[in-house]
């Protein structure tokens, strides 16, 4: 069976080194992730075990807006398109260890999916990530949808160099797993529904979708925004920042 967890979550900025700052003067460590040489963004990146939260900004404005379609996709676009006006949490992204199949799934369901892109980026001490990826274009019922990332090698080995590059370790306010993305769409069920059938996700109620031991979450409202991330921790905390709220609730 094809493999289909919550890998990360974008949230787009305009100062990289304050949101940095801002998560780790709250006790959560932020490191510099790297560039997309290949699309003019930049990111930095706080991990919670392999689950991870990407800031992206744009380091090259002129690069990201002149891509050629064949060589951008919907996540850059939507940077472009955003900032600097409008930052905020924007889309997850989908793990799997079948990219293929996930895609021929969605376009059997008639879903505008971009072709296989090969991703790469240099990380802070200037070693080359690699992963392939797809992005879905329009929305359901306003909410963008989801992408979908393959990454190069094992979840075990990824967790293994993530530890050794000291990318996953204890925050210093103490142990924090992400639990939850928080949605308002206008017509939660059916939201779900529609996700559950495309994807292949399991549905945990009629407005909650299940990865593993995570969840997104789907409740009514007319803005059709990923809103919230949910963690569980030691200490109760709030941090909101550029648009996006992180909420910390204690086991």
């Amino acid at each position: 069976m094809t493999k289909m967890v919550w890998d990360h979550t974008v949230h787009y900025v305009n100062d990289l080194e304050q949101a940095k700052q801002t998560f780790v003067d709250q006790g959560i460590t932020a490191f510099d992730g790297g560039s997309h040489k290949q699309w003019g963004t930049y990111n930095v990146l706080s991990y919670f075990d392999l689950n991870y939260l990407e800031f992206l900004a744009i380091e090259d404005r002129a690069l990201a807006e002149s891509l050629k379609p064949e060589l951008s996709n919907e996540v850059v676009k939507d940077a472009v398109h955003l900032l600097p006006k409008y930052e905020g949490l924007s889309r997850v992204a989908l793990r799997t260890d079948d990219i293929e199949t996930v895609r021929q799934r969605l376009i059997d369901h008639q879903i505008d999916v971009s072709p296989l892109i090969s991703g790469k980026r240099y990380d802070a001490s200037g070693q080359l990530i690699e992963w392939k990826m797809m992005t879905i274009a329009g929305n359901f019922d306003g909410l963008r949808y989801p992408f979908v990332i393959q990454w190069a090698g094992s979840d075990e080995a990824r967790r293994e160099q993530l530890t050794q590059n000291g990318m996953i370790t204890e925050h210093p306010m103490g142990p924090l797993s992400v639990q939850a993305a928080l949605y308002r769409v206008p017509n939660p069920k059916e939201t779900v529904d529609h996700w559950a059938e495309i994807f292949a996700i399991e549905k945990k109620t009629s407005t909650i979708l299940v990865l593993g031991d995570k969840e997104f979450r789907f409740e009514q409202g007319p803005e059709a925004k990923l809103y919230e991330i949910i963690f569980t921790g030691q200490h109760e905390k709030l941090i909101e920042l550029s648009g996006g709220r992180y909420r910390v609730l204690s086991t």
